[in-house]
């Protein structure tokens, strides 16, 4: 089996060494990672400038880019044969809720299933221990599954693993998309010269919450699997539209 994994962390974090360590035994681990941190970069290609691609002394390539440019990069050109699987993460914290909007995380993952590939965004709902050996088994486990039982379309799968021991985990939920408060105010400093800047306020505070939400999985430390569609076409507004703009100027 064929393996690509990337993150939004950057090729150097924790999450994602865990991440090529759980995974080795399925397979041929590839990784393909910005250079630096590019949380919040969500679905984002770089087209004014070229890219580098190098390869670290443990031998994981990093780009001068964003997630979703690893990928691309890794899937149209880069690679010799085309993944069987996209995995992204392990990211140092949640991505449930409207998270996912922002996530570099689940970019990466993104780009794969638009690129034809079943896709995995792996995130620790960290809680300040750090168990990044209990999602990379789920990571294993979920891999191994499509390794077992082909899916017959892309899919593409958020997962979001409690910060326990493998062992405390009260088994795993298919899960919807909560949704949080928005987010707190901008932060106000001052540089050393006097000049105002802005620091982006922390996310909200969960607001849908309940049973069948991934916040309600994890907050039960159970692992959410949320399967994540592209198409942003609200449907149920189509006719409200039609008849706005059927009304003239």
């Amino acid at each position: 089996m064929r393996i690509l994994l990337s993150n939004d962390d950057g090729y150097f974090a924790p999450g994602l060494a865990a991440l090529e360590q759980a995974l080795a035994a399925l397979g041929t681990v590839t990784v393909v990672a910005p250079e630096r941190d590019r949380s919040g970069a969500s679905n984002s290609l770089t087209l004014d400038r070229p890219l580098s691609v190098r390869r670290a002394s443990n031998g994981y390539y990093y780009v001068n880019g964003t997630p979703t440019d690893c990928v691309h990069l890794a899937v149209t050109g880069l690679l010799p044969e085309l993944p069987d699987v996209v995995v992204s993460g392990i990211n140092h914290g949640a991505n449930m809720g409207d998270d996912t909007i922002y996530s570099g995380t689940v970019a990466a993952a993104t780009e794969g299933f638009l690129l034809g590939i079943p896709s995995l965004a792996i995130s620790l709902v960290a809680a300040g221990h750090d168990h990044f050996a209990t999602a990379g088994r789920v990571a294993a486990d979920l891999v191994a599954r499509f390794a077992r039982h082909r899916v017959e379309q892309p899919v593409l799968l958020n997962v979001n693993v409690p910060d326990v021991p493998h062992a405390a985990l009260q088994g795993i939920k298919v899960t919807r998309l909560g949704k949080r408060h928005k987010a707190e105010p901008v932060i106000k400093a001052s540089t050393p010269r006097g000049e105002a800047v802005y620091w982006v306020g922390a996310a909200g505070a969960a607001q849908d919450a309940g049973e069948g939400t991934d916040f309600h999985a994890a907050a039960s430390n159970r692992v959410s699997v949320t399967p994540l569609q592209m198409d942003l076409t609200r449907f149920a507004q189509m006719e409200t539209v039609e008849r706005w703009l059927g009304q003239g100027a």
